[in-house]
């Protein structure tokens, strides 16, 4: 089985250098989240990776907590935010389940390019709530595996084998909103900009 904090080390010069795939879709999903912001909130990011989208959020709120499996992401990450003047992110190792963080700390939390490659994503679902205070957000971009092309799901184990893919768990659109709704949550926004890919903005219920 394929350490996590291994394989993302070991990924993380060649995946800062990557350009973004659609630049439109994220640019857009961006300004969403920002819409959604307030300059006083106290932000989490899990699987922040080398830390762009911390970045782009820092002006638009008060703090971010960005968190990483991942110490190579982690260091590329600190760098970038030093270089682009950011002060207001604090980078820190650590997972959802490993993070000591107090319950209905945070205003929004993000979880973007990261559900679909946890074991347990349920219970990532069920602690992102506990972390937020009643009403705050949780903003997620997900890999719908299950609506991947059938041929990409028979190599995926191979590639698993052979170590450059790392787990991927198989949902679908109902499946994640069917998660977040048993988990407290309302569904604020939600859009695909493809067939594999969902972008969803849920909110807390009070």
């Amino acid at each position: 089985m394929i350490n996590p904090q291994k394989f993302w080390d070991k990924s993380a010069p060649k995946y800062a250098k990557s350009p973004i795939r659609d630049e439109i879709s994220y640019r857009k999903k961006l300004a969403i989240t920002q819409q959604h912001f307030r300059p006083d909130w106290a932000v989490f990011e899990f699987g922040c990776g080398t830390g762009s989208t911390a970045i782009a959020h820092a002006p638009h709120v008060k703090h971010i907590l960005a968190t990483d499996i991942s110490g190579e992401m982690l260091a590329i990450a600190k760098d970038r935010a030093r270089d682009a003047g950011v002060e207001n992110i604090r980078f820190e190792q650590g997972t959802l389940d490993s993070l000591e963080l107090q319950a209905a700390s945070f205003d929004a939390v993000l979880g973007l390019n990261i559900l679909h490659l946890l074991e347990d994503v349920e219970s990532a679902i069920a602690r992102v709530q506990e972390l937020l205070k009643p009403g705050g957000i949780f903003v997620s971009s997900t890999v719908l595996v299950a609506e991947a092309k059938f041929y990409w799901r028979l190599l995926l184990p191979l590639a698993q084998f052979f170590g450059v893919a790392p787990h991927l768990s198989c949902f679908n659109k109902a499946e994640l909103v069917s998660m977040l709704s048993d988990n407290g949550f309302s569904i604020d926004y939600q859009w695909q900009p493809s067939e594999v890919t969902l972008f969803i903005v849920a909110k807390k219920l009070a």
